[in-house]
């Protein structure tokens, strides 16, 4: 899926189970049609290093989200670990990836972790009758 301001990558051997219209009206709603984002699925190896060398954590992540500018964003996500942990949140895979999608969304408007951003996620999730 590509336009101008939204792109997303597969760099695993597996299909991510998204909806590619679902994911880019989620960042117009969040974020807003002008900006610029690129979502990757990525495999536990390239999480860990990530996570590793931008993070300083030892093991990989589930979603990692960075601004590269006020207008500008990248979110990366372990398609295997994302997969693996749904069931911990009573989540199907695709709910589950739509969850940190949002969540990582929300990192890249600025919030961080806490209520405000529970309740920001809440209200998206909500909006889209997630």
């Amino acid at each position: 899926m590509d336009n101008e301001c939204f792109q997303i990558l597969n760099k695993t051997r597996s299909n991510p189970p998204i909806d590619g219209l679902l994911f880019r009206d989620l960042k117009e709603s969040v974020l807003g049609k002008k900006y610029d984002l690129s979502v990757v699925f990525i495999g536990n190896a390239l999480s860990r290093k990530m996570n590793r060398e931008l993070r300083g954590k030892d093991k990989p992540a589930n979603i990692l989200s960075f601004p590269l500018s006020e207008k500008t964003g990248e979110i990366f996500i372990d398609l295997k670990r994302s997969k693996q942990e749904a069931p911990l949140f009573d989540e199907s895979h695709e709910q589950f990836l739509i969850h940190l999608y949002v969540h990582g969304l929300e990192h890249l408007r600025g919030l961080d972790h806490g209520e405000e951003m529970d309740k920001a996620e809440l209200k998206t999730k909500k909006k889209f009758h997630l």
